[in-house]
């Protein structure tokens, strides 16, 4: 017997997906197949497209489509049909589907995109959706100037959303040019409505005017509803008097009114268009942008946010009050954007108060962002309503330090998931008592600076892993890096051993005010504490321990802010060989007293190091 046997082959021998006693002639069964298609023989139905009779087998084709189930064996009148006629059905699409329905394969790159997009058709038709996908997953990567009008004219017919998406970004970034080209006079109404609808479609709008001008002379008889999408008052008046009014396709009293809206209401009010590039960057030298005022220009938008000192790397300001220019950006491109990334300068406790207003022209000012009320530090997450924008001004208001804004960072991009926004503060879902959320310790006592929000729950014993403060002195003060709208918090008490703590916790905006959250003076409580409380602006949180059952030292482990109860342990237990008198006589050992106030960690931070609990 040969040894080239399957069954005698060994493991060194066979290939690695082939499992042993397995037989696979999928090759063999897909060429039997494709030899039945469009064949006579077995066949026991026939198809006339386009006059052409096309020989099929009912059972492969019901067994491929519930489309040709319920027309075969579904009780219609051509169930008993030997001929079936299907006059909506182009002949060569069809024999291309009849193939793939017998075969599996399907091969586009050789075909016309006229017989593509035909095909793409009939899939949908009759139900093949994997198939319809993947011919839209081709044609993705075959868009160009000349087709995408005729393949968004059939994503939309179909309804195929993710196609439609993918041809109204390709029309986004290519605008002008699609404009001027002849597919464009070829594109339906109703999806050159809607992309002219969009704010993305970003053009000067006189050759929007002019390209809806061309399409409607090959396009008659369609009313003003694609003219209406027009958006005459962005055009300078000089063009409306001079490109508009010649053509003799706008009213009269239409042409008034937008040189009325171009001259009387608020600019930051037209309907402005811009480029709209998902999750990037748009501002940075390689996007064209630029800082008009401020000084040291050069450093905000090198990219570089980690080389940065006293001396260095930062773009900055005099806080002089009213009337403040700031720091001003200029996009390369009107740009759509709903979201702004800063970073203040951190290398101390310092905070700082701004605000951040738009515009298109540099005349008319919108604000997005008020913080001149709250003391913010580090990396600002900001969000807005998305709106085009082509000047970003950045005002600083307030420094904890001396009147200067330095600022080391700017981003500014549109993201598609926001958070949920109460005016223009963040409702986190997520932990943002964070050092990745710029969140940090100004009060407290610890070996480690910020143990408190490493996020790390298991590590810590007797003499590390935790912040604490002397009871009846001080307490825990956390700053958080910007304002948030927060309903829970949680706290791990220090738990190695069965003692049990009182305290209470108080939040404030601007370290002057604060509110009572949580009052457990009155309560013994250990390890873990869920707390909720209505929803508010928080900036600050104050810990503020009154009793220990063991000694005058208030420990706590973790705080995170809102609570987030995915992975939070169990109390966890001592590891510590000491015996318990050791650990309460070390415990009573004087500890140097933490600064007492906000002001004073800020001035003059201490962290000291305890060596016993």
């Amino acid at each position: 017997m040969s040894s080239s046997h399957q069954y005698l082959q060994t493991s060194e021998t066979k290939k690695p997906t082939a499992r042993l006693g397995d037989i696979e002639h999928l090759t063999q069964l897909s060429e039997n197949l494709s030899a039945l298609c469009l064949s006579h023989e077995y066949s026991d139905v026939v198809f006339i497209v386009e006059g052409q009779k096309l020989h099929a087998h009912k059972v492969i084709l019901a067994s491929r489509s519930e489309y040709f189930r319920a027309l075969l064996y579904g009780g219609l009148k051509e169930t008993n049909q030997s001929e079936i006629v299907l006059n909506d059905a182009p002949l060569k699409a069809f024999k291309i589907l009849l193939k793939y329905i017998y075969t599996g394969h399907m091969y586009l790159m050789t075909l016309k995109e006229e017989i593509i997009l035909d095909t793409l058709g009939l899939a949908n038709q009759y139900g093949f959706l994997e198939l319809e996908a993947a011919i839209s997953d081709v044609l993705k990567q075959l868009l160009s100037l000349r087709n995408v009008c005729a393949i968004l004219d059939t994503a939309h017919l179909y309804g195929l959303e993710n196609l439609v998406k993918v041809c109204h970004s390709f029309l986004d970034k290519h605008a002008s040019e699609i404009l001027a080209h002849e597919s464009f006079l070829q594109l339906s109404q109703s999806c050159l409505v809607e992309l002219l609808q969009r704010d993305s479609f970003f053009a000067p709008e006189v050759e929007i005017f002019q390209g809806v001008l061309n399409w409607s002379k090959v396009n008659r008889d369609i009313g003003d509803t694609v003219l209406k999408c027009v958006r005459l008052p962005l055009m300078t008046v000089t063009q409306l008097l001079s490109v508009v009014r010649p053509a003799s396709i706008v009213k009269p009293d239409a042409l008034l009114d937008a040189i009325a809206e171009r001259t009387n209401i608020r600019l930051s009010s037209l309907p402005y268009r811009g480029q709209l590039l998902m999750n990037e960057n748009v501002c940075g030298p390689w996007s064209g942008s630029k800082v008009l005022e401020g000084e040291l220009k050069e450093y905000l938008l090198d990219g570089d946010f980690s080389a940065y000192d006293m001396e260095r790397g930062y773009t900055r300001h005099a806080i002089v009050g009213t009337g403040d220019n700031g720091i001003i950006v200029k996009l390369g491109t009107p740009s759509i954007i709903n979201h702004i990334k800063l970073l203040l300068w951190d290398r101390d406790l310092r905070s700082y108060s701004y605000y951040i207003e738009v515009s298109m022209e540099q005349k008319d000012w919108v604000r997005v962002i008020d913080y001149s009320r709250y003391s913010c530090r580090s990396w600002q997450y900001l969000y807005f309503d998305s709106r085009v924008v082509q000047f970003i001004k950045i005002v600083g208001t307030h420094n904890t330090v001396n009147k200067v804004f330095h600022l080391v960072h700017l981003e500014a991009c549109f993201e598609q998931k926001i958070p949920k926004m109460v005016n223009d503060i963040i409702c986190p879902s997520n932990n943002v008592a964070t050092l990745e959320k710029s969140a940090i310790v100004i009060e407290g006592v610890s070996r480690t600076r910020n143990a408190l929000l490493n996020g790390d729950t298991k590590h810590y014993d007797w003499d590390s892993g935790y912040t604490c403060h002397q009871l009846g002195s001080g307490c825990i003060l956390v700053q958080l890096g910007q304002p948030y709208i927060v309903s829970s918090l949680r706290l791990l008490l220090w738990d190695c051993d069965e003692r049990s703590y009182s305290y209470y916790i108080e939040t404030s905006v601007d370290v002057w005010s604060w509110e009572t959250l949580v009052d457990n003076t009155r309560e013994n409580c250990r390890s873990w504490q869920d707390i909720t409380f209505t929803p508010r602006p928080v900036l600050f949180i104050k810990i503020v321990g009154t009793n220990n059952s063991a000694n005058e030292v208030f420990h706590c482990v973790h705080l995170e802010c809102p609570s987030h109860q995915e992975g939070a342990g169990t109390p966890k237990p001592s590891t510590s060989s000491k015996t318990s008198k050791e650990i309460v006589s070390e415990e009573a050992a004087p500890l140097l007293a933490p600064t007492e106030t906000a002001t004073e960690a800020e001035e003059n931070p201490v962290y000291l190091d305890v060596k016993n609990n």
